[in-house]
This record gives structure tokens, C-alpha cells and sequence, in this order.
């Protein structure tokens, strides 16, 4: 049996390990508003486990207002709120780079954490 071999060669530079490509902007005076939040909540790097491990815990790895209600024997769907959220991207961006760092760096089993 071949063994394959593979090399891959980075030609980028990334400022520190938890890198993630900026959200592109979003316009709009609403947005405009939030932009320095979104820009916090990214800049936020995961550098120890416990932190890590509260930012798993707290944000939730699926929408949990979605919900199937049934009402007079019909079924009811109540869609998703969390993309409501204007802060949701960066949310969802800082989970992953919490989970990545505890399954790159730390070595750890992060299989509860996931839906």
C-alpha cells in the first residue's frame, strides 16, 4: 500500500493563532452603531481553557427558540430567532474559535458542546 504524501505551504501571515477573516461591513446607521461592538466581540482571542469552556457553555450551538408547537392539532413552526441577533455572526465566529482551541490546543473532547 502508497503512502500519500502531502506538503502544504501557508503564503500567508495570519496576527495570531485564532485568526478569521473580518465580517465584511454592513450598512446601514443601525449597523454603523453596532460596527465597533462586532469589532470587540472579534478581536476577542481564546487563550485559556476555562474561558473557553464558559463561552461553549453559554452560547448555545443552535437557536433554541426554534420550536414545533402544536396547536388545535395543527402543527406550528416558530422559525429561528438568533439571526435577529445583530451580533450573531461574531457569536457564532467566537464559539468556533473557543472550540478550536480547546480541540487544537488543549487537546480536549469538545463533542458535548456540539448538537
Amino acid at each position: 500500500m502508497e503512502t500519500i504524501n502531502h506538503t502544504h505551504e501557508h503564503t500567508h501571515t495570519h496576527p495570531h493563532p485564532n485568526y478569521h477573516p473580518p465580517n465584511h461591513k454592513k450598512r446601514g446607521w443601525f449597523n454603523n452603531l453596532l460596527n465597533p461592538l462586532r469589532g470587540l466581540v472579534d478581536e476577542i482571542q481564546v487563550k485559556n481553557n476555562r474561558i473557553a469552556h464558559l463561552i461553549c457553555q453559554t452560547i448555545p450551538c443552535c437557536c433554541p427558540f426554534e420550536r414545533q408547537i402544536k396547536l388545535f392539532g395543527k402543527c406550528i413552526d416558530i422559525p429561528p430567532l438568533c439571526k435577529l441577533n445583530p451580533l450573531y455572526d461574531e457569536f457564532v465566529g467566537l464559539r468556533f474559535r473557543a472550540l478550536s482551541y480547546l480541540t487544537d490546543v488543549c487537546g480536549e473532547d469538545v463533542t458535548k458542546y456540539i448538537c
